[in-house]
């Protein structure tokens, strides 16, 4: 088999595989964390052992969705972080992107989070497994962009791993409890949320020829 034919081939397959992720993603927005592989295989006019051939099972399938709607989240996030504001500005309009994202499709975030709350056969389904590897992506992500930005002193990258991780923590789970209880406005929880970030952070300085934050 020549080049053409392999780069062919591949174009063909990672084209399938997108068809397939998109019939995933409409059956977990109607279904949530109940979302199953015979719905998404269904929804894809395809039999199950084909999709399990793409995904090998349900924790390929998820893994592959949760890659997607995390890099879409991060570009979002970087996006919010380096807009033309000030720095509590900025530190506010990333708190709200990452809320409004999961309010915007509670049913993405809730299968992608709280995979166990499904149907009866995905019990077995390891939710820390899955889970916990994006948000530690994300805190990762998030301390890269703080060292980049930030003098921090004697010991900035480690503390800047701490911040990202915390940073992460926080809104997962204050996202989490007020996408399940709405005791206030997004306003309001992005307001208290930056107050309490607010204190070493508004004191630390930009680093020198670096991007501000």
């Amino acid at each position: 088999m020549d080049t053409t034919q392999r780069t062919d081939q591949q174009r063909s397959a990672d084209r399938r595989r997108r068809e397939l992720l998109e019939a995933a993603d409409r059956v977990v927005l109607r279904d949530g964390p109940g979302a199953s592989m015979n719905a998404i295989a269904a929804e894809a006019g395809i039999t199950k052992p084909i999709l399990y051939r793409h995904f090998g099972d349900k924790g390929g399938l998820y893994a592959a969705l949760a890659k997607r709607h995390t890099d879409a989240l991060l570009d979002s996030l970087r996006a919010a972080l380096d807009a033309p504001a000030d720095r509590r500005e900025r530190v506010e309009a990333t708190l709200d992107t990452y809320l409004s994202a999961i309010e915007a499709r509670p049913q993405v975030y809730r299968f992608l989070m709280h995979p166990a709350e499904g149907s009866p056969g995905d019990q077995g389904f390891d939710v820390g497994k899955h889970s916990a590897p994006l948000l530690r992506r994300m805190g990762e992500e998030l301390a890269q962009v703080i060292e980049d930005r930030l003098d921090l002193g004697p010991g900035s990258q480690q503390l800047a791993r701490v911040w990202g991780h915390g940073i992460v923590g926080m809104m997962h789970a204050a996202g989490d409890w007020w996408l399940g209880e709405r005791p206030c406005s997004r306003a309001e929880l992005v307001r208290s949320l930056a107050d309490l970030l607010w204190g070493r952070l508004a004191a630390a300085g930009d680093k020198v020829g670096g991007p501000g934050f």
